[in-house]
């Protein structure tokens, strides 16, 4: 089993930068592939970035692409996201997600965090 804790969201206006935190802990949190979904009101959760175990190669949605920087911490244990440039189309609930699969493939067993809120005022 693997949990996921989100934190950082809030409430920012347009152009500002957030940073979201996720903690991962269970057993060999370090092996997994780590990234981002958001859902917003009405919509379909969607990828946002994801990281690779070992290589660390990252990938991003083209929505967010030269905005958003995905890294973890050496001990591979707590993913950030930070995002700059926010827009007001960034506002969604925001999923932290570990799997061993690709983790964009969001049908593939994985591990999905409790979401943390973020709201961008224009």
């Amino acid at each position: 089993q693997v949990q996921l804790v989100e934190s950082g969201g809030g409430l920012v206006q347009a152009g500002d930068s957030l940073r979201l935190s996720c903690a991962a802990s269970g057993r060999a949190v370090s092996s997994y592939n780590m990234g981002w979904f958001r859902q917003a009101p009405g919509k379909e959760r969607e990828f946002v970035v994801g990281i690779t175990r070992g290589s660390d190669t990252t990938y991003y949605a083209d929505s967010v692409k030269g905005r958003f920087t995905i890294s973890r911490d050496n001990a591979k244990t707590t993913v950030y996201l930070q995002m700059n440039g926010l827009k007001s189309d960034d506002t969604a609930v925001y999923y932290c997600r570990a799997s061993a699969y690709p983790v964009s493939q969001a049908s593939r067993p994985g591990y999905w965090g409790q979401g943390t809120q973020v709201t961008v005022s224009s």
